[in-house]
């Protein structure tokens, strides 16, 4: 039974300025060539989505319910609820990943 991919608000700010910033600064080709391949990941999570680790930074302080997948730099966590996959953020991974997880997600 496949899983239904959602997006947190959250989330799809994120989307649309990673769109940004990469159309920017490499060009709308590049920017679509990323978002394809972010978009390829989200439907493998409505087959599999356990495949994703712990986020180091969550699991450090004890939470463990949380799954990043990665496009090196970019990360996607995401989180399974039920028959629901529910992306959180996707995000570029070389900024400080624990304090904005922690703002991010346990607010």
């Amino acid at each position: 039974m496949p899983y239904r991919v959602l997006f947190a608000e959250d989330a799809e700010r994120d989307i649309e300025d990673l769109y940004r910033f990469i159309a920017g600064r490499d060009g709308a080709e590049t920017a679509e060539r990323i978002l394809t391949d972010i978009e390829s990941a989200c439907v493998e999570l409505e087959e599999f989505p356990a495949r994703g680790n712990i986020p180091k930074e969550l699991a450090g302080i004890g939470i463990s319910e949380y799954r990043e997948l990665h496009h090196k730099p970019w990360r996607m966590i995401y989180r399974i609820l039920g028959t629901d996959v529910v992306v959180y953020c996707v995000v570029d991974g070389r900024r400080d990943m624990q304090s904005f997880l922690e703002r991010r997600l346990i607010r």
